[in-house]
């Protein structure tokens, strides 16, 4: 007798905003790349050992769509990226297919310059957009999660776009991920919203490079018992990043989470600032320079200097991944609110996360073998 036919896998959507961005782009030619075998998932988290038995949903059911309001395609996107080193060579000819039918799948943001629509109706055709793409796609759950570039901290009652998206995603019931310093479902006009929605939700701004390593060695000062006196840092940013951070309300927005991480470990804020610069000329690749100043034993002045120098995408386009499954994970499960578990991933994580690394990646391997139970 035959064995019967497996059932086929439930598909997952991955809805991201700024979708035709740089990370977006690493994501979708990395994600197509890791499921053809033709590069390993290093950085990928929720491919190691611990995770093995999440039930997580696998890198091949993973379909991607978006909203941008730009119209350069992903496979050119990816070609640009491959020019300047973010993609390895010959990755966008090999995964054009991927590619294309993700950029199939985006539709075009806003609010446009012109655009008088409502908040309501802005909202509810990018809800539509979802839905739709759930719909079409015949997809299980959809995941939203914002990867566009920094906003400015919003003034007045007005929702921004990254708010706009959020409600979207709140509206279309999908799972949302803020891998930005913006609003997004931070807004207070949507935490009623939020709240009631009964769906899980995660953090602000991804944590990938300098406060990375400021939440490992924050913790590391203070368990030694040394004083930190200064802690300045300059981080040199090309792109788009560069560009939207050379806006000095973005640039105070970014640098929000990186401070909450230096006041968490080490009970305040030390003296020292973190610039920002823009330098158009490193295009999607960065330095960060962090300088420390700390007292020893008796009073002993020492310092510590960093130098931290990569590729944002490259860093950022894997915990995009992760996120989308362990959220598509927790939808499946039933779990709703803001989930703290995740705050291994961000640099102002939810509400009842520690900032100290270490104890952040033991409460995800919890998370993970949870997921895994069934709840």
């Amino acid at each position: 007798m035959s064995a019967e036919p497996s059932a086929p896998l439930p598909r997952i959507g991955v809805w991201l905003i700024g979708a035709r961005g740089s990370v977006a782009t690493t994501a979708v030619a990395g994600c197509a790349a890791v499921t053809a075998g033709l590069h390993p998932p290093t950085g990928m988290v929720t491919e190691t050992e611990p995770f093995a038995d999440s039930a997580l949903p696998p890198l091949s059911s993973l379909v991607f769509g978006g909203h941008d309001t730009v119209d350069c395609p992903l496979p050119k996107r990816a070609e640009k990226l491959a020019e300047s080193g973010v993609l390895p060579h010959g990755l966008p000819s090999a995964v054009h297919a991927e590619l294309t039918a993700a950029d199939r799948e985006i539709r075009t943001g806003g609010p446009l310059p012109g655009d008088t629509r409502t908040e309501d109706a802005l909202i509810e055709t990018f809800a539509d957009d979802i839905r739709d793409f759930v719909r079409r796609g015949r997809l299980a759950r959809a995941v939203v999660v914002n990867v566009a570039s920094t906003e400015p901290v919003p003034e007045g009652a007005a929702l921004p776009a990254s708010s706009l998206y959020a409600a979207a995603a709140l509206r279309a019931g999908c799972p949302y991920v803020n891998f930005t310093p913006s609003a997004g479902l931070h807004h207070p006009a949507l935490a009623d919203e939020a709240h009631a929605s009964g769906l899980p939700y995660a953090g602000r701004d991804g944590k990938t490079g300098q406060t990375l390593l400021r939440s490992v060695l924050g913790p590391m000062f203070a368990q030694r018992a040394l004083r930190v006196l200064a802690w300045s840092g300059t981080n040199l940013l090309g792109g788009g990043d560069g560009a939207a951070l050379a806006d000095p309300a973005a640039a105070a927005a970014k640098n929000a989470g990186k401070e909450r991480a230096l006041a968490d470990t080490l009970g305040a804020v030390p003296e020292g600032e973190t610039h920002i610069d823009d330098v158009p000329a490193l295009g999607d690749w960065k330095t960060a320079w962090d300088h420390i100043a700390f007292d020893g034993f008796l009073g002993s002045r020492m310092t510590l200097q960093t130098t931290w120098q990569g590729c944002d995408s490259a860093l950022a386009a894997p915990l995009v991944i992760d996120l989308a499954r362990l959220l598509a994970r927790a939808h499946e499960a039933g779990l709703s609110g803001p989930r703290p578990e995740l705050g291994f991933y961000f640099k102002d994580p939810d509400p009842g996360s520690t900032s100290a690394l270490a104890e952040q990646y033991g409460a995800l391997v919890a998370f993970g073998r949870r997921l895994g139970s069934g709840i």
